[in-house]
């Protein structure tokens, strides 16, 4: 069996829902980087299989990428307790995406559910005195 999951729209909310660490490559068959990136993704999932490693064909499930705004690919997303933690695109080179993948591992999901909370609050109130979490 494949250590990764195609995800489509079917399956993709039951499978984040019911997984607390979900890994998501947004690729295309068309894609050069996509492929280069693929058995790197790959072997990623086989040295972490206590974590989900799904794959979005953006060609088959176009509203899937479009429900994440997916602009370029391949796109790399992590989802923690249904929270995206992660999302960058490009292909990262092997030793880039097991250090991603640590700093996820690391992540105290109450203080991620603080903030985002917070952000909403912020939102929510048309005040913008939460700090900006900017990039």
């Amino acid at each position: 069996m494949s250590s990764t999951v195609e995800l489509t729209k079917e399956n993709f909310d039951q499978l984040v829902t019911e997984n607390e660490f979900v890994l998501i490559d947004f690729w295309a068959s068309w894609c050069g980087p996509c492929r280069q990136f693929a058995p790197v993704y790959d072997k990623a999932a086989e040295a972490n299989p206590d974590l989900v490693f799904g794959k979005v064909d953006t060609e088959a499930q176009p509203e899937l990428a479009a429900a994440f705004n997916i602009q370029s690919i391949p796109t790399l997303m992590i989802v923690r307790d249904q929270v995206a933690v992660f999302a960058q695109p490009g292909a990262l080179p092997e030793a880039a995406l097991t250090d991603v993948i640590g700093q996820a591992r690391k992540l105290d999901m109450d203080e991620v559910r603080k903030s985002v909370a917070a952000q909403q609050a912020a939102q929510g109130d048309g005040k913008a005195d939460a700090p900006d979490q900017g990039e």
